[in-house]
């Protein structure tokens, strides 16, 4: 599995971060955001989503391709965490204090993934959604329709991968949410939806609706209002780090329970 592996000091257990990026873009994609981790005590680990960076295919690039990549995706999740605790990294990375996120594609998959039994303690995603169907198939349910790249998917295997109709497995922890409001690829209603109702999980098995944080902005300036967060990407990337070091602490400094 190609993987981007960046860590503090290499030698004290360190809270780290699953990343994955967005269709069309590879692991190396906004350095800056890892740069802020490592500052801070959190180690990372970004992967090249199936058919992207150094695992190329271009019919995996297609949107049609996008639920097949994410499907991909999520049945390698768990391999790639494991990895981490491989010997030769002599316990560097501390699973204990393990973090998923992801941007677009990227995190539509960290939030399907946490709607089966998992260990991660915080997430945190950009520019997606967990409302497959509402992002599919928009106008049936009175919601924006994303722009000229959306396809038509089958309806099966939105359901299957739809974070939405698998909220009543999805463990409370602590989300972090930024959007745009003017998102041109993922429309910023159908994951405001999703986000209340995630809520209304929480309250509905006793967890604070505090957990679920949304950073968002009118318009940013960003390309298709979809990538980077433009003239706000430094509050972006601040605001991740700092949600990041509050739930997870940093890397030789072990948070208290």
């Amino acid at each position: 599995m190609p993987t981007l592996l960046a860590h503090p000091d290499w030698s004290s257990p360190t809270p780290v971060v699953l990343w994955m990026h967005g269709r069309t873009a590879q692991k190396e994609i906004d350095p800056g955001r890892f740069l802020r981790w490592v500052r801070n005590g959190i180690a990372v680990c970004a992967i090249d989503l199936p058919g992207h960076g150094e695992r190329f295919d271009e019919r995996l690039q297609a949107p049609e391709a996008a639920l097949d990549v994410m499907a991909q995706a999520l049945a390698e999740i768990d391999a790639v965490v494991a990895g981490l605790g491989d010997k030769e990294f002599r316990g560097a990375f501390d699973l204990s204090r393990a973090g998923i996120g992801g941007m677009s594609l990227g995190g539509m998959a960290a939030l399907r993934r946490l709607c089966d039994p998992h260990s991660f303690r915080a997430a945190c995603v950009e520019g997606t959604t967990g409302w497959l169907d509402g992002l599919y198939n928009a106008a049936e349910h009175g919601l924006p329709v994303a722009n000229r790249w959306m396809v038509r998917h089958d309806p099966a295997k939105i359901a299957e991968l739809d974070p939405a109709g698998h909220l009543e497995d999805f463990r409370p922890i602590p989300l972090l949410a930024a959007h745009s409001e003017s998102d041109q690829m993922v429309p910023f209603a159908g994951q405001r939806d999703f986000l209340d109702s995630l809520r209304e999980h929480y309250r509905s098995v006793g967890a604070g609706t505090i957990m679920v944080e949304l950073l968002s902005w009118p318009e940013t300036g960003a390309p298709q209002e979809h990538v980077g967060f433009g003239r706000f990407s430094n509050d972006a990337k601040n605001a991740q780090v700092e949600f990041l070091a509050r739930h997870l602490g940093r890397g030789g400094d072990k948070k208290e329970e």
